[in-house]
């Protein structure tokens, strides 16, 4: 989860680096005891995120600015709408800009994203799910935006759970291990509430997989046809993951098939930045 914390951390990193010395143009430019009253406007339609990121830059900078956070994150907002109102000095407004927005723009785009794929398959029972092809040092911040935008999380890291992925399962096929052996001595060792989700790329792999009583099994890079009969062949067994080959054009396709839940690394690794700006109020 998202914590005051973790958005501490990563926000007070990000002005640091951003204004190392202070901000030398304001300092030069801006008289001191100048006000500012600015706008954060929307240049085009999205999914708001990232509200107490956004006021968390400000609050660092300078504890004095206020910040009205006027869409709630999760909100769809239209072109030239005021998502929030920023008050104070003007110079800590200026040096704190570029960071809120950096992370308001970041977190928006990907809140859209999964929003647009949300829709494509609201009338099916799948669920959208991120992965962990996330920015490094981000994942809390990026997953949180999946959430806001109607999308779920897939596991948060690889201590949270079980996933035997292709490479694992070469490793075992070298070693003549057995998928159904290998997976049944892994539930031997683990904690009865620890969630096992295995990938396979074939059809034939599945039963195996299945043999060992696991708890979702991933259909990666299947064909529409393969994935529908994989559907069927799992028969309620497990919970049936698709993966690879999803965009915005497939997924439609991809949930009639019956799988339970689609993953989508896209959300996080090809979200672009949403156009968002600071406008600052004239004469006011």
């Amino acid at each position: 989860m998202l914590t005051r914390a973790t958005i501490d951390r990563a926000v007070s990193a990000a002005l640091e680096e951003d204004a190392p010395w202070g901000d030398l143009t304001s300092e030069a430019l801006i008289p001191e005891n100048a006000v500012a009253r600015a706008d954060l406007v929307a240049r085009e339609r999205g999914v708001f995120s990232g509200g107490e990121v956004f006021a968390a830059a400000f609050r660092l900078t300078d504890p004095s600015i206020d910040v009205e956070l006027v869409v709630e994150d999760g909100a769809w907002f239209e072109p030239g709408a005021i998502l929030a109102v920023v008050v104070g000095p003007a110079r800590s407004v200026l040096t704190a800009e570029r960071i809120g927005l950096n992370f308001a723009q970041r977190m928006t785009g990907i809140a859209t994203l999964t929003g647009a794929y949300v829709a494509e398959v609201a009338h099916t029972g799948a669920r959208i799910v991120d992965t962990r092809k996330t920015t490094p040092g981000l994942r809390a911040f990026e997953r949180k935006a999946v959430r806001d935008g109607g999308g779920r999380n897939h596991r948060t890291s690889l201590s949270d759970a079980v996933m035997a992925k292709d490479n694992h399962l070469a490793v075992l096929a070298q070693k003549g291990v057995s998928t159904t052996a290998a997976l049944l001595a892994a539930k031997d060792l683990l904690p009865h509430t620890t969630h096992i989700e295995v990938e396979v790329d074939r059809l034939d792999q599945i039963e195996p997989v299945l043999a060992a009583g696991i708890d979702t099994i991933m259909l990666d890079n299947f064909s529409l046809d393969d994935l529908r009969a994989g559907v069927a062949q799992v028969a309620g067994r497990a919970v049936v993951e698709a993966s690879g080959g999803v965009s915005l054009e497939t997924v439609r396709a991809i949930a009639e098939t019956g799988v339970d839940v689609i993953s989508v690394g896209a959300l996080t690794h090809s979200a672009r930045a949403l156009d968002l700006g600071l406008d600052i109020r004239i004469g006011v």
